[in-house]
């Protein structure tokens, strides 16, 4: 589940970055996508390090 959180997240935040920056659609898809694999990637990793409630 926290890799999901960490997607949306990071596309959320790639989206902003490309528009505080200038970008237009296809420059704000770009970052959205890297940060949501990056953000997938920091979920997953965050997954296997914190151990499950229960």
């Amino acid at each position: 589940m926290l890799n999901l959180i960490g997607a949306l997240g990071g596309a959320a935040l790639g989206v902003l970055v490309a528009r505080r920056r200038g970008g237009n659609r296809l420059d704000m898809a770009q970052y959205a996508a890297v940060f949501a694999i990056l953000g997938f990637l920091l979920g997953t990793f965050a997954m296997l390090m914190l151990p499950a409630p229960g």
